[in-house]
């Protein structure tokens, strides 16, 4: 006796194809929704990752900050404009964030083989008992003030000497006036004042306007700092880049021919800033695009 086994029939074989189809289409988008959100995982992981980093370099040049010579500047007008980062009037119109900021390195020290020490380059303290100590000679007991040129000229890529260096009293007394730090050109730099190393503790003060008053503590300048959109007027999907090696003093702007420019972050779309008391609130938005999403993240950070 011979079996017999039924084949499919057409429309049977038309559902299996279907039903198949349905399952491996269903299970394509399920694979292409987990890859996409793969990439803009990754994509989110990595701008944080970078304004993360770009934010860490920021405040670390802030740190060393000349707190009262902090200033935001308009570049949509002619001239520039600015005001001090403490202005209840400072808005979004106001895009470039500049700062004076002192030399850290050499206020921590440069390793000394004798004593397995870092003492530092200028200490920054003035002896007002010595003797010695006047309206142009400063006695800076703790400093080592001939390795001052070194330092300046390693970290300015020999475009900024000891020659261009100041020193800046905190204190400036009750006529405080930003302008006088001679931001834009303005001529005025009261409260900044040129100086010469005669030996490892002494400076001599070149102005010709002396300080009307001497402090106990100083700081020692060699350049302003900025941070800015790259081009200026960018407002949308911008670089942000620092700018450095200039000294307003000397009646240099950042974006002059003096300076030297680095880039921090890519595709930028909001940097603001404002200060609030001494402290300084800096925000960072990126954005990136993936086929048809725009993703974006933004993050802050506080500098005192």
């Amino acid at each position: 006796m011979k079996l017999f086994v039924r084949a499919f029939t057409l429309i049977e074989l038309i559902l299996v194809i279907v039903v198949f189809g349905i399952i491996a289409a269903i299970g394509s988008e399920i694979y292409a929704k987990i890859y996409e959100n793969y990439l803009v995982t990754r994509v989110m992981n990595r701008l944080q990752t970078k304004t993360e980093l770009a934010l860490e370099q920021i405040t670390h040049r802030l740190q060393y900050r000349i707190k009262q010579s902090t200033i935001g500047t308009n570049v949509h007008t002619t001239p520039f404009t600015y005001i001090h980062t403490a202005d209840p009037s400072l808005n979004s119109n106001f895009t470039v964030l500049e700062w004076i900021g002192y030399d850290d390195v050499g206020f921590k020290g440069i390793y000394d083989t004798t004593t397995a020490f870092y003492p530092p380059v200028w200490s920054g303290f003035i002896d007002l008992d010595d003797p010695n100590t006047n309206q142009t000679t400063l006695i800076t007991p703790g400093s080592h003030l001939t390795n001052e040129d070194d330092i300046i000229r390693a970290l300015s890529d020999n475009n900024a000497s000891i020659s261009d260096a100041v020193i800046v009293f905190p204190s400036t007394g009750a006529d405080f006036n930003v302008s006088k730090y001679g931001w834009n050109n303005s001529g005025r730099s009261d409260y900044e004042f040129n100086i010469s190393v005669t030996d490892d503790t002494t400076l001599t003060i070149n102005d010709d306007v002396p300080p009307p008053e001497i402090y106990e503590r100083y700081k020692l300048v060699w350049s302003a700092y900025a941070l800015a959109f790259d081009p200026l007027t960018c407002t949308q999907d911008c670089n942000l880049v620092l700018y450095t090696n200039y000294q307003p003093w000397a009646n240099e702007t950042f974006n002059g021919t003096d300076s030297s420019k680095y880039l921090l972050l890519e595709h930028v779309n909001v940097f603001r800033f404002k200060q609030e008391g001494d402290v300084l609130h800096i925000k960072l938005c990126v954005q990136d695009q993936i086929v048809d999403q725009n993703i974006s993240i933004c993050k802050e950070k506080v500098v005192f």
